[in-house]
């Protein structure tokens, strides 16, 4: 791999940082933001469900002007979303504005979750596609560490400590617009705009060992005007089929429970007997373990697949998740025993799905529709967490102690278990495959 390739996706893969910090940042932050509002169950399910709306939104409107625009002005446009939403949540000085500067940054986030693993993956030759997407989830991961430990050395810093938590994003936002100025756009936009000389160069630079004549031949050969330009054409026999494992595995992600505990960890360690420094505390050992399994699939993807690396962790998840279910359940575990399992849970997704996931919605839609196939695949990521997200706290809420977060998670156990089945029989691999292999 180049100089130029590697910088290239890293700072693509900066989306993804503050796609983590913007979604986990919450998490620290709730348990203030509700005693400084006064919020209700209900309050508090929207406060946090307001960035996943605007998730949706972002993730369902990416494509088209990722089409019409390109991929590097579009993620530029998002690195601003983030700047306006860090500082308009930390300024807040009603909870009605709260919500709305929340959304915007979920704007940015839905995006980010289309644009920057797509921009990867199209600027990746296929020996190393896997490793690099995955850099993108590996970024989310970091975020989301960064997110917790900001939350923790802040948790002590006055009644606007969660003021400073949410302000912390600007930083980030910042560096991430200003290397924008300094990547190429994605060849293969370039070649549907008819820009071949400078997709050429851009394949020159990233890959100096690879044909790029010949490459781009095979790319333009894939491409039909007509395709790219209707939307319809998703639904067509062809592309539907792929429409539909996008959408499943979108769906499929949040059914695993991962974003409530990214986002309610704090108060469900609460719940289960811990303090309130204590719960932070666990929730960055939480973000450590995602981290380290997230590093170990990124080496694992390209040599033994996509497919493989998902099956398998997702019978380890359905398991760890059932334990943690019964754990709340029954009086035989103790709160540490909920600690474990949740730990032993996110290593299994940290090293599955929680990698592949970006690594497939970016792949597996051809030339055509990669944007629109891609913005369809983290729509549904995003209703579906939107949907759990805001239910949560109303579920729990409607039974007696904690019993409830058990019920929630014994339905994520089940639905993880029956993902496996749906993978097994309708996922395809990418492993050393062209993206031009998608026709």
């Amino acid at each position: 791999m180049t100089r130029k390739l590697i910088i290239t996706t890293l700072t693509a893969s900066f989306g993804g940082l503050l796609f983590g910090f913007e979604t986990a940042v919450i998490n620290g932050a709730l348990p203030f933001i509700t005693q400084f509002f006064s919020l209700t169950d209900a309050m508090k399910g929207a406060t946090v469900s307001a960035a996943l709306v605007g998730c949706i939104v972002g993730a369902l409107a990416a494509g088209r002007p990722a089409d019409r625009f390109g991929r590097r002005t579009l993620l530029r446009v998002l690195a601003l979303l983030f700047l306006i939403s860090a500082i308009g949540t930390g300024f807040a000085a009603n909870i009605q504005a709260f919500i709305i500067f929340r959304f915007i940054g979920g704007i940015a986030v839905g995006g980010a979750s289309v644009i920057s693993p797509m921009y990867i993956s199209e600027i990746s030759p296929a020996e190393y596609r896997g490793r690099l997407t995955v850099s993108f989830q590996l970024a989310v991961v970091v975020g989301i560490l960064f997110a917790f430990f900001t939350d923790y050395l802040l948790i002590n810093t006055g009644e606007n400590n969660w003021r400073y938590m949410m302000l912390s994003m600007g930083l980030p936002a910042i560096v991430f617009y200003v290397l924008l100025f300094f990547i190429d756009r994605s060849p293969r936009w370039l070649i549907k705009e008819g820009k071949r000389e400078e997709a050429i160069e851009v394949f020159k630079h990233l890959n100096p060992e690879a044909d790029s004549e010949k490459l781009v031949e095979e790319i333009q050969k894939t491409i039909d005007k007509k395709a790219v330009q209707k939307f319809s054409v998703l639904f067509k026999k062809d592309y539907s089929k792929l429409l539909i494992i996008g959408i499943a595995v979108g769906m499929f992600n949040q059914f695993t429970g991962i974003n409530i505990i990214m986002y309610y960890a704090t108060d469900i360690f609460r719940s289960a007997g811990f303090s309130t420094d204590s719960a932070i505390g666990q929730t960055v050992l939480i973000g450590l373990v995602n981290l380290i399994f997230t590093i170990l699939a990124m080496r694992l993807i390209d040599k033994i697949g996509r497919r493989k690396l998902l099956l398998t962790g997702t019978l380890g998840m359905a398991f760890f998740l059932g334990l943690f279910a019964y754990a709340y359940l029954s009086d035989a575990f103790s709160s540490w025993m909920l600690l474990v399992s949740l730990i032993c849970f996110i290593a299994f997704f940290a090293s599955s799905q929680g990698a592949v996931i970006w690594v497939i919605l970016s792949e597996i839609f051809p030339n055509n529709i990669r944007a629109r196939g891609a913005s369809a695949g983290s729509f549904s990521h995003w209703f579906f967490n939107g949907l759990t997200t805001f239910l949560f706290p109303v579920v729990i809420g409607l039974f007696s102690g904690s019993k409830g977060i058990g019920y929630v998670f014994i339905f994520y156990s089940i639905m993880t278990f029956l993902s496996f089945f749906v993978f097994k029989k309708y996922l395809m691999e990418m492993k050393g495959k062209t993206l031009e292999s998608m026709k």
